[in-house]
């Protein structure tokens, strides 16, 4: 217990959106921020077990910040967090493939939600224990090294035929449409300017015309 007070505490010290939050409304409250970090967790922990809408808060909580996150690593100059986010953002794709041809029978457990969001949670957090870090290192990395170059030479295969068939499919489009206007073309001649004698049927009609005026 004494060794997750420490890391609790450790993890309020942390500059984030989270923490400032916390010590604003410290502030303006008089409560200590473990407090009020314990109060959130546990209202947004009831609130996952039996609220309405579990499934949009737990993915907004998986997202929202996340990317809000990852925009100020993106702008500022320092390197080392956006490898940490890239590195979240591995796992939450993979997580949300795995979900997603899983997701109609895990959604029925009353407990899925809450914890999916503390999967979330545990992959988002800083520090040595940042969930994403150890899955990365763990079991992504390891399983990338052993076989992306197999999966680069399909990637490769799949993309010359699709070219193939894309460069086919345009031949065919233009041949169609060549053989079309050929067709065209003579219909069009034939129906052009107007034969000679319609021409002097015209003439005659007019001067007729002029002179019984």
């Amino acid at each position: 217990m004494d060794g997750l007070r420490q890391r609790f505490e450790r993890l309020l010290e942390q500059r984030n959106l989270a923490t400032e939050t916390l010590e604003v409304l410290e502030a303006k409250t008089g409560v200590d921020k473990r407090y009020l970090a314990a109060g959130a967790a546990t209202l947004l922990s009831l609130y996952l077990l039996f609220g309405y809408g579990a499934s949009l808060l737990c993915n907004l909580i998986g997202f929202v910040y996340p990317a809000y996150a990852s925009i100020k690593a993106i702008e500022s100059p320092n390197k080392e967090d956006d490898t940490v986010w890239l590195t979240y953002w591995v796992v939450y794709s993979l997580f949300g493939l795995a979900e997603f041809f899983s997701d109609l029978l895990l959604s029925w457990f009353p407990f899925y939600y809450a914890g999916k969001c503390a999967f979330l949670l545990f992959c988002m957090i800083p520090g040595p224990w940042n969930g994403a870090h150890m899955l990365y290192h763990r079991i992504i990395r390891p399983l990338f090294l052993k076989h992306h170059e197999a999966v680069d030479s399909v990637v490769r295969d799949l993309s010359g035929r699709a070219l193939d068939a894309a460069a086919g499919i345009t031949r065919d489009v233009l041949q169609t449409l060549a053989h079309s206007r050929a067709l065209i073309t003579p219909a069009a001649v034939a129906v052009g300017p107007p034969l000679p004698l319609e021409s002097t049927v015209a003439k005659v009609s007019v001067t007729q015309f002029q002179k019984d005026k």
